[in-house]
């Protein structure tokens, strides 16, 4: 019983059903809108950690 939410069960009609409400709320010109700020909210997560990662193994160095 240790899933994450749902995903561990969604199959192809469940992802078809998925993308089909996705296009009805948000038509088609707002999908490529709102993919873009998604990877540029990945990026900056990622981003964010990577310096987190960094001041962890060298906390002496100062910040630039």
């Amino acid at each position: 019983m240790n899933k994450l939410l749902f995903l561990g069960n969604l199959g192809a009609g469940e992802i078809f059903v998925i993308a089909l409400v996705v296009l009805l709320l948000f038509g088609g010109e707002k999908i490529p809108e709102l993919m873009k700020g998604l990877g540029k909210g990945i990026r900056s997560f990622k981003e964010g950690m990577n310096n987190i990662e960094k001041e962890i193994e060298n906390p002496d160095q100062e910040k630039k």
